[in-house]
């Protein structure tokens, strides 16, 4: 599935949608949410590779974590597989001096209701990074892995607060965008609760609530405190109707 295909962004939102519709059929279960995210990925890496053919090579790279001070919005099958990663690896983390959860524990209560742009003033280093180096690399949120700069050094002066602007990848953001709207209106079909919701917060009430998968499955929002989106949810879910009509 090609993005940058001849029928344009709207034909891939409804085909990505179809595809993770597909994926999610039968009764719900946490097996196939997760092979839908690992779908998700998937098709951003894919299309990523298509769309930044022939543009600047991306300054991101391992050990810089200059953007990792800002508000990180993640979907709830992200939040549930992320926190059975931090449970796994938390053992030998813990064996080399680092509480993973305590830090995001001590992120949450630091940052939680802030703006971004008060989040961007305070200027915390963000909870997964040891080392320059993301502890959760692997299964990191789509917002994540769309966010992505062509220039290291506009980065670390935006981080510092002496810099307004930053030179985004566009195709990066634009998959992105494309992908993660196509899984929540895939989640939405399924009555599954499909909003945008705070990393951190979210995260720390998913590890506090080990049935909050359940639930969610069954159709409720445990995760609902952490939400950043609910009132822009029902002009989204026109959108994403508009965008599926022929």
């Amino acid at each position: 599935m090609n993005a940058t295909s001849d029928h344009g962004p709207q034909a891939f939102f409804r085909d990505m949608r179809g595809a993770f519709s597909q994926t999610l059929q039968g009764p719900a279960s946490a097996a196939g949410i997760d092979a839908t995210l690992q779908q998700a990925w998937d098709s951003f890496d894919g299309n990523v590779a298509i769309q930044c053919e022939g543009q600047p090579p991306i300054a991101c790279h391992k050990g810089c974590p200059s953007c990792c001070s800002l508000r990180v919005g993640v979907l709830a099958p992200e939040v549930f597989m992320i926190a059975v990663y931090v449970r796994a690896i938390t053992p030998t983390l813990q064996s080399h001096g680092i509480d993973l959860i305590a830090r995001i524990r001590a992120g949450d209560e630091a940052t939680r209701g802030l703006s971004e742009v008060d989040r961007v003033k305070l200027n915390r280093r963000c909870a997964y990074i040891e080392q320059g180096v993301c502890l959760i690399h692997r299964v990191r949120p789509l917002a994540c892995r769309g966010h992505a700069s062509y220039d290291k050094r506009a980065c670390v002066e935006a981080a510092a607060g002496r810099a307004d602007e930053v030179p985004f990848s566009g195709p990066h953001q634009l998959v992105r965008s494309l992908v993660q709207s196509a899984l929540q209106a895939a989640l939405r079909e399924r009555d599954l609760a499909w909003g945008t919701y705070e990393f951190n917060h979210a995260l720390v009430l998913a590890l506090d609530d080990m049935q909050a998968p359940a639930d969610w499955l069954a159709g409720a929002d445990p995760l609902a405190a952490a939400a950043i989106d609910a009132e822009q949810r029902e002009a989204m879910a026109a959108w994403f109707d508009e965008l599926t009509s022929p």
